[in-house]
């Protein structure tokens, strides 16, 4: 690290983006499909196409439950919404083997159960970006978080780095090659730069509590329940007395009383302790949905009688602070014209990893047209951006495939979808490490945007709600789905169009770009 600060800053942000490049792109591409995950779920439930959601759904889920798990210690009921339209329960039972827990979805209108084929949906994105796969969860978390600290650095140095950064978000050179890629890269990285230091440092506080524990460690010790209690307002429940009694045969009075609390139709959750017993508490959650902190908010009642027992006060300022942090995260806070800007702000946010990791290699590969044949460390580097920044996009669409490929009565079948997208990609990350190049990319590229392009007929073909019937009857997650793997699978045709028809690599007009935007020594 050498000379004044901006380029000891772009030494900094060259290395601390490159140095964990390939993760951040994986975390920012399955980060960027979780802000649509339960619209990726919907169209991978084909069989539940069409379901909506009930407004009396609280009733329907009460009475289903009070004939599927009489004997259960803990109900835990997720009312639908628009989004996801019907109702997931999952209860505790001593009479069940292994943590005692079972899952149920039931009809909204009338409490079936309702049959889909098994898989992991939307969720499997969600958990890969800040946890991985294959892999114990608090390990995943720990790496990504490590991570995640060198994209904030490397966002920083950037932004000290780049002198011309306004001017560089007003200008693009299509078909200059490099210099392209280079304008690319900092044009969505100031684009979006709100975006990036926001998302990149409350995914940090998130995990706060993983990655610094030992203030509570040092006032509460291994007591848990009473940092929750006093921080968070979690009330553990009390113990049950062994006397029967029924639950409250109306819970919509109970519905209307919290709803007087938030508005109507915001309680997402009915949580039940000790159904059955006269110890017996019904608590109803706010949902999260439109509401900046994700802070909880619970009215608990008396399960028997129904009586008003308490409502969540107030959360301490530091608890407030980070539920609106990790509201401002998820991004449910408003509605589908703030999500529509995060998923757009969060494919910025993908391509801007993606260029500086082949902005780097471009330039190494500059000073190597002068000094000889690349070193190892370059060639691996060029490997490494087509098995991910190339491979990843053609696994995520293979993922969507397997869900309707895959037998629906196979064993295991959720985690074959988890396989089936790392096998594909450990195929095409093989084949990258075998022969990259120019044909390589719009090989792989053509093949991604082949898959994402038939999406539609792939649904078409294996259920009744092609694009015709979606749109018509406002099935807006599947159409929504449908539509975005054209778009995808359009820019990816485009992108390895262009790679298949241009010339060798222009070094010197990307030297010519690196000088006229004055970014020294860093990635872009």
């Amino acid at each position: 690290m050498k000379g004044g600060l901006r380029q000891s800053m772009a030494w900094l942000h060259t290395w601390s983006g490159l140095l964990v490049g390939w993760v951040l792109f994986a975390v920012f591409l399955t980060g960027t499909l979780s802000y649509v995950r339960p619209e990726i779920t919907q169209w991978m439930r084909p069989e539940l196409h069409g379901t909506t959601a009930n407004p009396d759904a609280a009733t329907v889920a009460m009475r289903r439950m009070q004939e599927q798990a009489p004997g259960a210690t803990l109900w835990s009921i997720g009312l639908p919404d628009d989004r996801q339209p019907i109702v997931t329960a999952f209860w505790r039972s001593p009479t069940i083997g292994g943590r005692g827990f079972r899952t149920a979805t039931f009809d909204s209108h009338t409490g079936r159960d309702l049959a889909s084929r098994e898989t992991l949906g939307g969720a499997f994105f969600y958990r890969f970006h800040y946890q991985l796969h294959y892999m114990a969860p608090v390990a995943g978390r720990w790496i990504v978080g490590f991570c995640t600290m060198f994209m904030l650095v490397a966002i920083v140095s950037g932004i000290i780095t780049h002198r011309r950064i306004f001017a560089d978000f007003f200008t693009f050179r299509p078909g200059k090659g490099q210099r392209s890629w280079l304008d690319a890269h900092n044009a969505t990285a100031v684009l979006a730069l709100p975006f990036h230091l926001v998302i990149t440092y409350t995914g940090l506080v998130t995990l706060m509590l993983l990655y610094m524990p030992w203030g509570i460690e040092a006032r509460y010790g291994a007591d848990r329940a009473a940092f929750n209690a006093e921080v968070f307002a979690v009330t553990p429940p009390g113990q049950a007395t062994g006397r029967p009694a029924p639950l409250v045969a109306d819970i919509r009075p109970l519905i209307a009383e919290a709803e007087r609390h938030w508005g109507e139709g915001r309680v997402g959750r009915i949580v039940v302790n000790h159904p059955g017993d006269a110890a017996a508490t019904i608590q109803l959650l706010r949902d999260d949905e439109g509401r900046l902190s994700t802070s909880r908010r619970v009215v608990q009642f008396d399960g028997v009688t129904g009586a008003f027992q308490s409502a969540t006060p107030g959360t301490p300022p530091a608890a407030e602070t980070r539920g609106i942090m990790v509201g401002l995260h998820l991004g449910g806070f408003g509605g589908w014209p703030i999500r529509a800007l995060l998923l757009l702000s969060g494919i910025a946010g993908t391509i801007m990893v993606g260029s500086g990791l082949l902005l780097w290699a471009v330039k190494e590969h500059k000073k190597a047209g002068r000094a000889g044949r690349p070193g190892f460390g370059v060639r691996l580097v060029d490997r490494l951006n087509l098995a991910v920044v190339g491979g990843m996009p053609v696994a995520v669409a293979a993922f969507l495939w397997l869900n309707r490929l895959l037998p629906v009565g196979m064993a295991d079948r959720p985690q074959w979808e988890a396989n089936g997208f790392f096998i594909v990609w450990g195929v095409l990350a093989a084949a990258a490490m075998v022969r990259p190049g120019r044909q390589a990319w719009a090989l792989m590229l053509a093949l991604a945007a082949g898959l994402f392009l038939l999406l539609p007929v792939l649904n078409a073909l294996t259920t009744s709600t092609h694009l015709g019937v979606s749109l018509a009857r406002g099935y807006w997650g599947v159409a929504g789905v449908d539509l975005g793997g054209v778009v995808v699978g359009l820019a990816l045709a485009l992108a390895a169009a262009r790679l298949a028809r241009a010339p060798g690599r222009p070094v010197r007009a990307l030297a010519a770009a690196e000088q006229g935007a004055g970014v020294g020594s860093s990635a872009g």
